[in-house]
C-alpha cells in the first residue's frame, strides 16, 4: 500500500471530468472522476478500491482516503498501460486475471443463491427434522468432594450419614477446584465427566450420596442433587444456524444442477499431479 499511504500529487498526471462538479446526488457509479492518458477512473473504481482496503486504512479521515485512493489508481493505470504497450506480460498473469475473473464471478453467483428468500415453512421444516424426534438426553447436576485416598472418601461418607453438611465438608475437605464452592459442579451432560464419574451418577437417585469413586484426579464423593431432560433448543435459538444449512444446501444443489447439465472433461486417471508445482512450464 506504498502508492497509498504516499498520496501523491497527481494534478499533472490526470484531467478531472466535468461530472466532478455536478450536485452529488446527480453521481452514479460511472461517473468519471479522473482520466488517465484518455482512460477513465470511474466514482464505481474508487468506491471498489476503498472497499478492498486492509482494515487499518479504513478508519482514515475520507479526504485523506480519497487523495490516496485516486493516486494509487493512476499510478496503477500508468504503469499497466506502459506495460501493456511496451512489455510482454509474463504468462502468469493473463492466467492469474482468467483465475481471479472465475473467483469474482463464483462469488457473486453464490452471494445471490444465498441471498434467496427462505420462506418460514422451509425453516420450520427443517426444525422439526433435526429437533422434532430427538431422543431426552439426561443432565445432571451434581456436588462433589475430592480427596486424595479411599480411607479420607470413606470417612466423609460416614460423616455426612451423621448429619454433617454437604457443601461445608467440601468447603472444608475437598482438593478439587469446586471445593470453595461447596463442591458444587452445576448441570452437564452425558460425556462430559471422566467416565467413573459419569456411571456413578447414573446409578443415583436424586438426593443420594455416592460410594466413593476412584478417577485419574483422585477419590470422589458425590451427591445428586438434581436430574432433568435436556430440554431442546427452540426454534428461534436455532433459527440462524438453520438458515446457514439451508442457504448452503441451496447453493450445492444449483452446482449439482449445473454440473448436470454441463459438457465437463477431467484429467485422465493416473495424470501426473506433481506438474502443477513445475512453474518453469510458464515460461514454455
Amino acid at each position: 500500500m506504498r502508492n497509498f499511504l504516499a498520496a501523491t500529487a497527481v494534478s499533472a498526471l490526470m484531467v478531472f471530468s466535468a461530472g466532478v462538479g455536478l450536485a452529488q446526488d446527480a453521481l452514479t457509479a460511472d461517473s468519471v472522476i479522473a482520466t488517465v492518458n484518455g482512460t477513465d477512473i470511474t466514482l464505481g473504481h474508487i468506491i471498489v478500491l476503498r472497499s478492498q482496503l486492509p482494515q487499518e486504512y479504513q478508519g482514515l479521515p475520507d479526504d485523506v482516503l480519497f487523495d490516496g485512493i485516486i493516486s494509487q489508481l493512476v499510478e496503477q493505470t500508468l504503469l499497466a498501460d506502459f506495460a501493456e504497450a511496451n512489455a510482454e506480460i509474463p504468462r502468469e498473469v493473463g492466467l492469474a486475471l482468467e483465475n481471479e475473473r472465475r473467483a469474482l464471478y463464483a462469488a457473486v453467483q453464490i452471494e445471490e443463491i444465498a441471498g434467496r428468500d427462505v420462506s418460514d415453512e422451509a425453516i420450520q421444516a427443517a426444525y422439526d427434522e433435526q429437533y422434532g424426534d430427538l431422543p431426552a438426553e439426561p443432565e445432571f447436576n451434581a456436588s462433589h468432594i475430592l480427596v486424595e485416598t479411599e480411607e479420607e472418601a470413606l470417612a466423609l461418607i460416614v460423616t455426612l450419614e451423621g448429619g454433617a453438611d454437604f457443601a461445608e465438608l467440601a468447603k472444608e475437605k475437598s482438593t478439587g477446584p469446586s471445593g470453595p464452592n461447596g463442591g458444587e459442579l452445576g448441570w452437564f451432560g452425558l460425556g462430559m465427566m471422566v467416565e467413573p464419574f459419569e456411571e456413578a451418577v447414573l446409578g443415583m437417585v436424586v438426593g443420594a450420596i455416592s460410594a466413593p469413586v476412584n478417577t485419574q484426579f483422585g477419590w470422589h464423593v458425590l451427591i445428586l442433587n438434581e436430574k432433568r431432560n435436556k430440554p431442546a433448543p427452540t426454534l428461534e435459538e436455532t433459527r440462524d444456524g438453520i438458515l446457514e444449512v439451508l442457504r448452503q444446501a441451496a447453493v450445492e444443489a444449483e452446482i449439482a444442477a449445473l454440473k448436470d447439465g454441463a459438457d465437463i472433461m477431467l484429467p485422465e486417471e493416473g495424470f501426473d499431479v506433481t506438474l502443477m508445482r513445475d512453474a518453469e512450464l510458464l515460461l514454455k
